[in-house]
């Protein structure tokens, strides 16, 4: 039996049915989804807005924000009692994940998520994720 869960999420469809698909499979863990933000760079889309704010963790956890409630949509929706967690990283996706594994017993990641731009220039998350992690890595698709 699994216990601690760890769901990386963005803002993509793949995402949510990975947060759906953690929740059928383990429906007694707990699950934490983990948004990651990446830093202020030319490369990263979205995150080089993050550049210009005063305060960049509360620049991220607003960032964040509009993930973490279509995941507790997600969750409300599941049968059972869920317990759903939510916690922001600012950094480079594969090693936020990484490092934040070894605190839970299996990682839940989609097998592509973002724009095509994204996984052009970031690369494919999930492969890196799954060679990288301490613990099991469940990949959806």
């Amino acid at each position: 039996m699994v216990d601690d869960v760890l769901v990386p999420m963005d803002d993509s469809e793949m995402s949510e049915r990975t947060l759906e698909y953690a929740l059928e499979v383990f429906p007694d863990a707990d699950v934490t989804v983990l948004h990651v933000v990446g830093e202020p760079s030319p490369m990263w889309g979205r995150a080089t807005g993050l550049a210009l704010a005063d305060d960049l963790e509360e620049a991220a956890d607003e960032h964040a924000k509009e993930v973490f409630e279509r995941a507790r949509e997600i969750a409300a929706e599941a049968d059972g009692d869920v317990v759903l967690d939510t916690d922001v990283e600012l950094g480079h996706p594969v090693r936020a994940i990484v490092r934040r594994a070894a605190d839970y017993e299996t990682v839940v990641i989609g097998s592509h998520g973002g724009s095509v731009a994204d996984r052009i220039f970031v690369g494919n998350v999930a492969e890196k994720v799954f060679r990288r992690s301490p613990v099991p890595v469940v990949v959806v698709r």
